[in-house]
Formats: C-alpha cells, sequence, structure tokens
C-alpha cells in the first residue's frame, strides 16, 4: 500500500490505472470505513482512500481543531482492508489557495435536516467532495448511509455535473448492541455509549409503528424527541421522510426515519430505511 501525500504524486501512481474506486474519509477510522474499503475492491482496478480532515464543512463552534488525526493507525487498517492507496494531503495541498469557488447544493436538499442545524454544511462536503473526485479520478465512489442525506447530495452533484462516477452507499455498520459506528463515538464514555442506544432504538419504534400501519407521522416524530429529551439528550431533529428527495412522504413511497441529536457534549446521528 502506497501512502501519497501530494496530488502529483498521486497522479503519477494512477496514470497506469482507468477505473479507481475511491473512499473519501476524514480519518480516524472504524469498521464502517474499512467495510466501505472492502466493497470497493471489486469495484475498480485500484482502491483508494482519501484522509483529509475538511475545514469548509465545520462551523466555528464545531470540533476541527480536535477532530483525531490518526494517520498511522489508520493506515494500518487500510492496508489490512486491501486498499491500495491512501491519499493524505495537507491543507495547504487541497487548498494551496483560498477555496473561492464552491459548489452550493440546492436549497429544498441542503438546508433542511442537518443542513438547518449546520448551516454551509453541505458546501463545504460537496466542495471537498468535488475536488477529491477530480484529483483521485474516482470512477467509483463509495460512501456510506449513515451519512443518508450527504449521500443523497453527493449523489445529485456527479449527476447534474454529469460526472462519469458511480456513486455507492455502504450499509450503516453497528456495533454488537445496535450503535451507529461513528469517529464521534470516540468522544462518549463506556456509560454514554450504553445511553446512545436509545437513537437506534427510537428509530426502530418508528420504523416499527410505521411498518404496522401508523400513518400520522408527526406524532411518531413529536413521540421520538419527546423520548431523547426525557432521557437528557437534546435532539435536533427525528423526522420521516421520502427516500428519494428527503421531501414530506406520501402514501406509498418509500420512507427513511432519520435523528440527530446531542448526547451531553457529543452529536452523533443515525437513520433507518422503511
Amino acid at each position: 500500500m502506497k501512502l501519497i501525500h501530494t496530488i502529483a504524486e498521486l497522479r503519477d501512481a494512477l496514470s497506469q490505472y482507468r477505473h479507481p474506486a475511491v473512499v473519501p474519509t476524514m480519518g480516524n477510522l472504524h469498521a464502517g470505513h474499512l467495510a466501505l474499503v472492502r466493497q470497493a475492491k471489486p469495484l475498480g482496478d485500484v482502491t483508494i482512500s482519501t484522509i483529509f480532515v475538511n475545514r469548509l464543512q465545520f462551523a466555528p463552534h464545531e470540533d476541527f481543531d480536535t477532530y483525531p488525526r490518526t494517520l498511522e493507525a489508520d493506515c494500518q487498517h487500510l492496508e489490512a482492508a486491501g486498499c491500495d492507496i491512501v491519499f493524505a494531503p495537507k491543507e495547504s495541498e487541497l487548498y494551496p489557495q483560498a477555496q473561492t469557488f464552491k459548489v452550493h447544493p440546492p436549497t429544498e436538499l441542503a438546508d433542511i435536516l442537518e443542513g438547518h442545524f449546520r448551516p454551509g454544511f453541505f458546501i463545504g462536503v460537496c466542495t471537498v467532495v468535488m475536488k477529491l473526485l477530480a484529483v483521485t479520478q474516482a470512477r467509483t465512489a463509495l460512501f456510506g448511509k449513515k451519512d443518508y442525506q450527504q449521500l443523497m447530495v453527493i449523489r445529485n452533484m456527479v449527476k447534474q455535473f454529469a460526472l462519469p462516477i458511480d456513486v455507492v452507499g455502504g450499509e450503516t455498520q453497528r456495533n454488537e448492541a445496535g450503535l451507529a459506528l461513528s469517529s464521534r463515538n470516540g468522544y462518549l464514555t463506556p456509560a454514554q455509549r450504553e445511553e446512545a442506544l436509545l437513537l437506534s432504538a427510537t428509530l426502530r419504534g418508528i420504523v416499527q409503528a410505521v411498518r404496522s400501519g401508523e400513518t400520522d407521522l408527526a406524532r411518531l416524530e413529536h413521540e421520538g424527541m419527546q423520548a431523547l429529551r426525557a432521557a437528557g439528550w437534546m435532539p435536533d431533529y427525528v423526522a420521516v421522510r421520502r427516500q428519494a428527495d428527503l421531501q414530506t412522504p406520501q402514501v406509498g413511497d418509500a420512507k427513511v426515519v432519520l435523528a440527530a441529536a446531542r448526547l451531553a457534549s457529543t452529536r452523533l446521528i443515525d437513520n433507518l430505511e422503511i
């Protein structure tokens, strides 16, 4: 496995390949990231993981400076998972000058849910992903379904820009108790990890209710928010949406329930398709 830090070296290393499969990450990897790498292996002739903590998608009050950087351990895990190339640029390499050209996704998709509570987040995501897809010459790119809205935003961006790239979603990976794997789980104490199971349990309850015929989605959302608040969480949203575009679902639409909530100082997100 090669560890590469510059765009020039990356392009040289990729000159012999025709179909790179790319897994973009911010590092501090867990089993969910590694599952994406293994999923990518048969989808291209070279497998690349990018590791870059992207300042553009962090608000001033968020955890950019404290976000864990664990490159050495990440590389060991990636090599064991069969990754061929790790591209880990410095900020000055990916953004050699102020990134004044940015990708602005449509408000109806990007300013709801996560975008409502993290203004500008998807501008930062789209801008860095567009740049990473360009420098890696990706033909397949894999993103986890845990970041459901992000996956949808990126799919639509690639489609509207007519990029020759297949965007593939990987299923959310969970621990034995059902907690969705996340780099931010590392901020949780052992006791909080147990408390964190309430988020997925709340989603499962809503899924079961909808599958049993419940049609009052607003009530289910409200009850989900109340259950989290009663347990000491600070929820941002619990929402049942249409899978196709994250808008309000109609009868017969495939649905997804999404939630974001803060447990102590750690903000967690999760979702389940219905």
